[in-house]
């Protein structure tokens, strides 16, 4: 086990809190196995009637995975450890998304990347208001992974693409519309929820009471106001990210997330973009996470993701120079090829 969580039993309620808050709890490799590790044994745990996620610090429940250290395992000559790291996280989000007793998510500001990896796929996922959710992988030349595309494919695709694509954050209101969150509680009442889980964890029926108790306390969210951009796309099923590009260059009110786009890496926005209709043919999170570890091992090796990586969290220069600089330079053998290889169970 590791320091950077705070592995708890209240009662019948098991509690893993992420505690890493100088990184806003970004997953290290001590982390996922230790998260992976308790919910195993807690699985087989009859004393163990539900399990809550929670993050340490102001800033948030956790911004993600440490692609950092992906980053320099690349550079280092040692991509298939790489490769293991992103396998040892998506296996954690799989038995998340399978576990057999209520899990619960309860976020705060920051829910970004592997965030959305933990508390998007438990069975019940609450937010606080001011919480800030995004998929930001193609402004570091990644993808967006983590079996996110397995959750967005169940919202309109417009949503789905122009949220995976642009990294945007949204509020609580657009990840409640996205299908990222269940409710939302008021941030003031999110201290008194623990003593109300231990008390539904160990009820003879902990799924009826967990839910009556969000019911019971969540708040009105407010305003979607991503998703009503969103729906103003038109609604001609984009064939290509190009496509989908031009269409949200056409809306007028989407000209702050059109610019917004073409800075993104063109790779990503191929991978992401396929990896969406493909989450929507699959309808499964596990197959979905055996594509994310494909596309992982093929958009990891790519320059565009050490590049990504330094531009925006080593050197923070916030100035990537992308390979190829724009998606019309994408050549489909060199460039997309791979990634739409990669798709595909072989």
């Amino acid at each position: 086990m590791t320091a950077e969580l705070e592995i708890v039993t209240d009662g019948a309620l098991g509690r893993i809190v992420l505690n890493r808050p100088q990184a806003i709890n970004a997953l290290s490799l001590g982390m996922i196995e230790g998260i992976t590790e308790t919910l195993q044994r807690w699985q087989a745990d009859p004393a163990i009637g539900a399990v809550m996620f929670e993050g340490n610090g102001a800033k948030g429940f956790c911004s993600g995975g440490d692609v950092r250290l992906a980053r320099e395992l690349i550079l280092a000559g040692k991509p298939e450890a790489a490769d293991a790291y992103f396998a040892a996280e998506y296996r954690m989000d799989g038995l998340i998304a399978g576990y057999a007793k209520p899990l619960v998510a309860l976020t705060h500001g920051v829910v970004m990347g592997g965030g959305i990896g933990i508390a998007g796929h438990c069975a019940f996922r609450l937010t606080q208001a001011g919480a800030r959710f995004a998929m930001p992988e193609s402004a570091i030349g990644f993808f967006a992974d983590v079996g996110s595309n397995a959750i967005l494919a169940k919202a309109p695709l417009n949503r789905a693409l122009l949220f995976l694509m642009s990294g945007v954050s949204v509020g609580a209101a657009d990840a409640l519309a996205l299908g990222l969150a269940d409710a939302v509680i008021d941030p003031d009442w999110a201290s008194a929820f623990r003593p109300d889980m231990m008390t539904a964890a160990g009820s003879s029926h902990p799924e009826t009471a967990i839910v009556r108790l969000i019911e019971a306390e969540s708040i009105q969210a407010g305003d979607a106001s991503f998703c009503a951009l969103a729906d103003l796309l038109p609604p001609t099923p984009p064939q290509s990210p190009a496509h989908f590009l031009s269409l949200v260059a056409s809306v007028p009110e989407l000209s702050e997330i059109s610019a917004l786009l073409a800075t993104r890496c063109p790779g990503s926005l191929v991978a992401t973009f396929f990896a969406q209709l493909e989450a929507r043919e699959l309808m499964h999170v596990g197959k979905t996470l055996e594509m994310d570890l494909r596309l992982a091992s093929v958009m990891g090796r790519r320059p565009d993701f050490a590049e990504g990586v330094r531009a925006v969290l080593v050197d923070k220069d916030q100035a990537p120079k992308w390979t190829p600089p724009r998606l019309a330079d994408i050549d489909v053998e060199r460039d997309a090829m791979p990634i739409l290889n990669a798709r595909k169970a072989p």
